[in-house]
């Protein structure tokens, strides 16, 4: 039996599975501060005989290994989770394997086993919402370096009837800046839902997005992409993507059919916590201890 938490800017998604994807009992708890939410999360695992515990978390974290500060949430907007100490809080509540990586990365590997990109090798996630961030699967591994990717704060050209200054409180313009959901709202005055029937609203993401990708295809080349959040459940948006990505490679390479290319999850809301379980299946692996 494996545990697994998603841990989001607003909510946190814990769950008890199997690295099948099949969850057992589901919980959730508002993400305020952690001395309020860590402890409704280790009494619901603690009804369980868990074996390992997963966790995708909202960032940025530390997830190399070779660090002093592994297992930390860093420097997050969110300030009450600066410097929390994630990985050892429940290695030390329960005394199983823990496996920490970003929400997005987890949300990229449950969908690269169970979900859309299954019996791929590549492939990219990127949710657009509160917040816009990126993982990928390259060579069947999770994408990371010194760090782990932040690709939600790439630069991207302005749409020329965009004046708006942009939210990002790091780069102000930024593909996260420009596109995310607070930044739809601000600009627009509405949040998304509300601007349903406004077209150059959906238009103005498509060309941002559009953009963004162009940049990840021509450097991570995954076999498939999935378009995840909030903000794309208005599925014009893709419709909006698939005008603008051809125009902007303008032929430089050639994609398969970008309908069946640019995807939305196969996994629905499920991707997040299904890849947390996965991580956890993976820390029990490393560690040896699978029965």
């Amino acid at each position: 039996m494996l545990g697994a938490i998603e841990a989001g800017g607003t909510k946190f998604v814990c769950a008890v599975g199997d690295e099948s994807g099949k969850i057992l009992e589901r919980f959730q708890v508002s993400t305020t501060v952690p001395e309020e939410t860590i402890p409704w999360v280790i009494e619901f695992f603690k009804k369980y005989p868990i074996q390992a515990i997963g966790i995708g978390s909202f960032g940025p974290i530390d997830v190399n290994r070779e660090s002093p500060t592994y297992g930390m949430i860093t420097t997050t907007p969110k300030t009450a989770w600066r410097d929390f100490l994630f990985v050892d809080t429940f290695k030390e509540a329960f005394s199983v394997p823990v496996g920490f990586n970003t929400d997005v990365n987890a949300a990229a590997l449950g969908e690269s086993v169970l979900g859309a990109a299954k019996g791929l090798d590549s492939c990219l996630y990127i949710t657009v919402g509160t917040g816009i961030g990126a993982g990928a699967i390259v060579q069947g591994e999770l994408l990371q370096g010194w760090s782990h990717p932040e690709m939600g704060h790439i630069l991207v050209r302005r749409h020329p009837n965009d004046e708006y200054k942009g939210k990002c409180p790091y780069h102000a313009d930024c593909l996260e800046g420009l596109a995310a959901g607070p930044a739809i709202e601000e600009r627009w005055g509405a949040q998304g839902i509300h601007l349903v029937e406004r077209s150059e609203v959906w238009e103005m993401e498509g060309y941002y997005i559009a953009q963004a990708l162009m940049q990840y295809i021509l450097v991570l080349s995954p076999k498939k992409i999935i378009l995840g959040g909030g903000v794309m459940n208005q599925k014009q948006v893709f419709t909006s993507i698939y005008k603008f990505l051809p125009e902007l490679l303008n032929d430089y390479i050639t994609l398969p059919k970008l309908s069946n290319y640019i995807v939305s999850p196969g996994l629905g809301d499920n991707a997040g916590i299904t890849g947390s379980l996965l991580l956890a299946h993976r820390a029990l692996l490393e560690a040896g201890l699978e029965k």
